[in-house]
């Protein structure tokens, strides 16, 4: 101890204490994710629409099923190289401007489609599909983010639950709408004017989405919501390339990339093939293909949710991680042999198989953000997506291989066998959570 810390009195200086920043949440906040749920949804709407009416579309625009299954894998394969401009853009420009030029791309490619109201436009349907997955690029890194920067830590992992629901809402809409409102006995004619009806509502919403979205999104509050986020960088300040360093040599992170992206892509394979995969087993049932569509998502929103929950409550992120998706591994084992006991014994095991596969998706954000912070939560739910659009690719190709030159059992065993793998994975990942240390630590420092 220096002469300069001690005061003539002989009383001791307190050196000066860290600036705590004002923490606070607003109201506005719950406006802002209901806004970004809606257009979530409505991208989201659009991935299924051409693969669960597969029959349909083959029969209208007379192209094969392998088509089909583009306008599915569309989404994937353009995620893949334009997430990393995608989640630049999301941390450099902020949540508002990502979020419009998202909404933007969706409206204008749903507008394109319903030009492509004819036999002979399924080229101009198909890149109409493009232009709304490329937008998908401003949807699915979103949540995490969002919840961050307008949410405080006992609502973070409800908060970015709530996203995550927005696209299994969407995903839900997209295998319910298209076989209730397009009917594979119509003519062609009939058939035409269904697909408008379709096509236009999905314009129609979008359009006002972008109307409300430009008027009332914010792109952030006045002050951080948590400690947390207040000690993180300023996105202007954020290097881009350095945090994709730190992301891809973080062991837990990697590990979890991993695990993330066979569970992900599972689901895509399984929700892109559903139809066909059905039709096998029980003919004429193409409503119950979208409707067992819709059970595996609205299951995975209630899984969403209640993990989102659970989260907030416990701050358990790796265990609960670890027991969601052991538990998908036994539904999609249960979902393997079941298939031919009956539709209602499917409908059953596609609610378990979906509560926890499709739940996992917040779950793997959160545990995402806590093993990665202070690196911004946009780039490591980006390379979470980005992992998944590889793995769904993949997997979607193989499943399809499979199902066609060996069956349908056989090609679920192989899913299961790779979900085996990603819960070994999940295993091993460690509970290095610091997101929560910089939230103790400063609030220690506050009290």
């Amino acid at each position: 101890m220096n002469k300069s810390d001690v005061e003539a009195n002989g009383e001791i200086k307190i050196g000066k204490l860290p600036d705590i920043p004002k923490i606070q949440v607003y109201k506005i906040r719950w406006l802002i994710l209901a806004l970004f749920v809606a257009f979530s949804a409505s991208n989201a709407m659009q991935w299924i629409q051409f693969s669960i009416i597969a029959d349909v579309v083959v029969k209208y625009y007379g192209v094969s099923t392998q088509w089909v299954d583009w306008t599915s894998m569309i989404y994937m394969v353009l995620y893949i190289p334009f997430i990393f401009p995608g989640s630049y853009l999301l941390e450099k420009l902020g949540l508002r401007t990502a979020i419009i030029i998202g909404i933007v791309g969706t409206c204008t490619g749903s507008w394109i489609k319903v030009a492509a109201v004819s036999p002979d436009r399924f080229w101009l349907a198909f890149i109409g599909q493009a232009v709304v997955a490329l937008s998908q690029v401003f949807v699915l890194s979103v949540p995490a983010r969002l919840a961050a920067v307008w949410f405080g830590p006992s609502q973070v992992s409800s908060a970015c639950s709530i996203g995550v629901f927005g696209n299994q809402l969407g995903i839900a809409t997209g295998f319910l709408l298209p076989p209730l409102i397009v009917n594979t006995n119509g003519s062609e004619e009939d058939i035409t004017q269904q697909f408008y009806i379709l096509f236009l509502f999905v314009a129609v919403l979008t359009t006002i989405l972008l109307i409300l979205i430009v008027i009332f999104f914010k792109n952030g509050p006045p002050t951080p919501p948590s400690h947390a986020v207040a000690q993180q960088d300023a996105p202007e300040n954020v290097d881009f390339i350095g945090s994709l360093k730190n992301l891809i040599t973080n062991r837990s992170y990697m590990l979890l990339l991993n695990a993330y992206g066979i569970n992900v892509g599972i689901f895509y394979a399984i929700s892109t093939l559903l139809n066909q995969i059905i039709l096998q087993y029980y003919p004429n049932a193409s409503a119950d293909a979208g409707r067992i569509g819709v059970i595996i998502v609205v299951a995975g929103m209630v899984g969403s949710v209640c993990c989102g929950i659970i989260l907030d409550r416990f701050h358990k992120f790796k265990e609960t991680t670890l027991v969601v998706y052991a538990c998908s591994l036994f539904g999609m084992v249960a979902y393997t042999f079941t298939l031919s006991r009956g539709i209602y014994v499917v409908y059953v095991v596609s609610a378990l198989l979906g509560f926890f596969m499709t739940g996992l998706l917040p779950v793997g954000f959160e545990l995402a953000t806590e093993l990665t912070y202070p690196e911004p939560e946009g780039t490591s739910a980006g390379l979470l997506n980005a992992a998944s659009q590889v793995f769904g690719i993949a997997f979607t190709n193989i499943y399809s291989a499979i199902f066609y030159n060996v069956g349908d059992a056989w090609a679920n065993i192989v899913m299961s066998c790779m979900l085996v793998i990603g819960t070994i994975l999940t295993a091993c990942i460690g509970s290095d959570l610091r997101r929560q240390a910089a939230q103790s630590t400063k609030e220690g420092i506050k009290k």
